[in-house]
C-alpha cells in the first residue's frame, strides 16, 4: 500500500491543524518530515482565511526529535548539514509566520520535538507529557535545541535539562514557561480549540502587525525596544483594522475586521 504522509493537513473555521503523522518513528523530525512540515506551514499562508495553526501528533510521542538513523556516520557531512539547516529554518519559520502557531502536546517530546514546542507560540499540553532534551546521554548535545530553550526557559532550568538529560513533567514545564497550560489528557483538545478561536476573533493583519513586533523587540535592549515599539503602534493606527476596532469601542458594538 502507499505510505501514509508523514503530515496530515486540515483547515476549518481558521484554524489549521498540522498533525505530525508517523507514530512507529516516533514523530521524528527525519529530512523528510521536516520537509513535510515546512509545507504545510507555508500552504496558503496568506490566505484571510487562515487565522492560527496547530501543531499535533499522533501517538504516545509527540515528537522525538532527529531521526537518528540519519545521523550516523554513514551518511556525509553534508547530509547533517542539511538536516540542521533545515531543522533551523523550520523552527525560526514559526516564529515568522503572520498567525499564531500553538503546539498541541500530548506524550512525549524531547530533542529538536522539545525545540519545536519551544519554538510555538503558545504550547498546551496534557499533564501525561514530558519534555527532555537528551542528547548528552548519547554523546550528541542538544545544541540547537537548546537555542529554542535557552529562550524560554530561565537559563539554569535550561541548562539542567541539557546537562543532565532528565526530563520536565507537563507541570514543572509549565512552572518555568515552556509551555502555557497543562490540562487532563481529555480536556486537551477542548483547551486547544478554546485558544485557537479566541485567536479567530481578531483581526489577522493586527495580530500579524503585533506577533512581528513580539519577536523583534525581545531580543533588543529596553530602549530600541520601546523605540520600535512606539512606531509600531503609531503603525497600527493606520491599519483599516486599527481603526475600525477604536470606532468599534467607541459606538459600544462588535468590530467587522477587513483583515
Amino acid at each position: 500500500p502507499p505510505a501514509e504522509p508523514l503530515t496530515e493537513l486540515r483547515q476549518a473555521g481558521g484554524v489549521r491543524t498540522i498533525v505530525l503523522n508517523n507514530p512507529r518513528r516516533r514523530n521524528a523530525l527525519s529530512l523528510p518530515m521536516l520537509q513535510s512540515l515546512r509545507r504545510d506551514l507555508l500552504h496558503d499562508v496568506k490566505s484571510r482565511e487562515l487565522r492560527v495553526i496547530v501543531i499535533a501528533a499522533k501517538g504516545p510521542v509527540f515528537c522525538s526529535g532527529h531521526d537518528l538513523k540519519e545521523l550516523s556516520s554513514e551518511d556525509d557531512v553534508k547530509h547533517h548539514s542539511q538536516v540542521f539547516e533545515l531543522c533551523a529554518e523550520v523552527m525560526t519559520l514559526i516564529q515568522k509566520l503572520p498567525v499564531p502557531v500553538i503546539a498541541k502536546v500530548n506524550g512525549l517530546a524531547t530533542a529538536a520535538g522539545c525545540q519545536l514546542v519551544a519554538s510555538c507560540d503558545i504550547a498546551v499540553a496534557s499533564d501525561k507529557s514530558q519534555f527532555a532534551t537528551p542528547g548528552v546521554n548519547i554523546g550528541l548535545f542538544c545544541s540547537t535545541p537548546a537555542v529554542a530553550l535557552g529562550r524560554s526557559l530561565p537559563r539554569k532550568v535550561a541548562l539542567e535539562m541539557l546537562f543532565t538529560g532528565e526530563p520536565l513533567s507537563a507541570h514543572e514545564a509549565l512552572m518555568h514557561g515552556l509551555v502555557s497550560k497543562v490540562v487532563p489528557e481529555d480536556k486537551l483538545e477542548e483547551e486547544t480549540m478554546k485558544i485557537s478561536q479566541k485567536i479567530c476573533e481578531s483581526s489577522k493583519s493586527v495580530l500579524a502587525l503585533g506577533k512581528a513586533t513580539f519577536y523583534r523587540q525581545i531580543a533588543q535592549d529596553l530602549d530600541t525596544a520601546y523605540k520600535i515599539t512606539t512606531k509600531v503602534m503609531v503603525d497600527n493606527l493606520t491599519l483599516r483594522d486599527g481603526q475600525e476596532g477604536i470606532e468599534a469601542f467607541v459606538q459600544k458594538r462588535k468590530p467587522v475586521w477587513s483583515h
